[in-house]
């Protein structure tokens, strides 16, 4: 991770000084790199321990390609804290937001293309149209409030669990294994990203101080896997109610802590906690296929930190 983070940083230079700036901002409030990890990981498990530069540039152009999303991602949400320090756009404003988030993005592809790593480049341009997809389709569906829990496992397909694929796909196919080891993987890297999210949806019903507030979903009329089962079962009065609170009271904080009692009170999080489960042994299956490892060891820790983190 050390000379990742080296070559990482190599990655973003430019000659302009106020971009260098800026990706130093950003190299400074570098996030868990769970994603550069899982590249790794996956690479030295499928290999039986070995990876080349092409391995660090995979890496590299999924950190590149994740962090112009996040950059786009505070823009579109008006967000002005990241991980405890300030966006990019509350430092620097919107219009030099978007141009950072467009250049990392084009060094993500170039690095690839310069390297004529066009596998690696399918795989995260894969993703980014996927994650671009999901966003549209929960905005989409957030208007009406008429999410089924199959369109919601689409959208956290798409939205967050494409990118964890695409590392794990990414890790496979840079130490040049089999087509049907990098599905494989990527497949492993998708229920982990099922997993991870649906974790993320149970914090907003918990007491955790995790760094966004407890009903911050529902605040922001975000139909989230509690939620969705809940409506489902409850009868035709207390859905009018779910549904008129998320719609007229979301920001109504004495109604939102009703909204939240009332999920946990029918059964919402013990199902969810359930569905969690479900994608994390799915997971395992895959890894069972694999002879021990200290890399599959670390991968197994990977995903037992998806369900259990409190963060």
């Amino acid at each position: 991770m050390d000379l990742f983070e080296k070559k990482f940083k190599d990655a973003m230079l430019s000659k302009v000084p106020l971009l260098n700036r800026i990706t130093y901002y950003i190299i400074r409030r570098k996030g868990k790199q769970m994603r550069p990890m899982f590249v790794f990981l996956v690479a030295k498990m499928v290999s039986n321990g070995g990876f080349d530069e092409r391995t660090y540039r995979g890496a590299s152009v999924v950190e590149l390609i994740h962090t112009a999303t996040l950059v786009h991602d505070d823009i579109v949400d008006d967000s002005n804290r990241r991980r405890g320090f300030f966006s990019i756009n509350a430092l620097w404003k919107n219009k030099i937001a978007v141009l950072v988030g467009d250049f990392l993005l084009s060094k993500g592809l170039l690095l690839s293309i310069d390297n004529e790593d066009f596998d690696l480049l399918k795989l995260i341009s894969i993703a980014v149209r996927e994650m671009s997809e999901g966003e549209l389709l929960q905005i989409e569906k957030a208007r009406k409030l008429d999410i089924t829990e199959t369109v919601y496992f689409n959208i956290i397909r798409q939205k967050t669990a494409t990118l964890i694929a695409a590392c794990c796909g990414i890790g496979a196919a840079s130490v040049s294994a089999k087509n049907d080891t990098v599905q494989q993987m990527r497949k492993f890297g998708e229920y982990i990203g099922i997993a991870f999210q649906i974790k993320d949806d149970l914090f907003d019903y918990t007491d955790a101080k995790i760094g966004k507030p407890t009903g911050i979903d529902i605040k922001e009329q975000k139909m989230t896997l509690p939620l969705i089962h809940v409506l489902n079962k409850c009868s035709k009065k207390e859905k009018a109610w779910l549904i008129n609170s998320i719609k007229k009271y979301n920001k109504d904080k004495r109604r939102v802590k009703e909204v939240i009692s009332f999920v946990k009170e029918n059964g919402g999080i013990e199902y969810t906690i359930s569905k969690m489960n479900k994608y994390k042994n799915k997971a395992l299956a895959i890894l069972d296929a694999y002879p021990e490892s200290p890399y599959k060891n670390s991968l197994l820790l990977m995903i037992d930190y998806v369900v259990e983190r409190k963060i």
